[in-house]
């Protein structure tokens, strides 16, 4: 049942991040920074991208997936389709995974220490779903702040 919940949570949240994407009337405002305000929604996109492919795709998914963080950061002027492309391969990614995942799975230890001690992997899942669900609003906020 966690397993149905998570997956219609990264699903729902992860095709409102394209609609964040498409909401911006010019694609070039995906990598405006202003002040206070460091990270550009493009910069924002690629962390989110990271960070599923990551902990999903190559801790439960056996990817290979090697992130470079950085460059999350650094990289500009990526077109929005290729971000979008790039969601909808997390999707089907994250989808593979939560389709056949076990509960026993979802409660043995995350195959990656990624805090000061073990966590599970439900706990990992649940945690990505709020990291997303927290980037996809500071990218709605950029939008209305900076966006012409």
């Amino acid at each position: 049942m966690l397993a149905n919940i998570l997956k219609d949570s990264y699903n729902r949240d992860l095709n409102k991040l394209k609609l964040e994407l498409m909401a911006y009337s010019n694609q070039s405002d995906l990598w405006l920074t202003d002040k206070e305000i460091t990270n550009s929604a493009g910069n924002l996109c690629l962390h989110l991208i990271g960070n599923l492919k990551t902990y999903i795709g190559g801790a439960l998914a056996n990817s290979n997936y090697t992130r470079n963080r950085p460059e999350e950061f650094s990289q500009i002027n990526i077109s929005r389709n290729q971000l979008i492309k790039q969601i909808d391969a997390v999707i089907i990614e994250i989808n593979q995974v939560l389709d056949t995942i076990t509960t026993t799975a979802l409660e043995s230890d995350f195959p990656i220490l990624v805090f000061d001690k073990k966590t599970t992997i439900a706990y990992i899942l649940t945690h990505l779903t709020t990291h997303l669900s927290y980037h996809t609003g500071q990218i709605n906020y950029h939008r209305r702040l900076l966006s012409s």
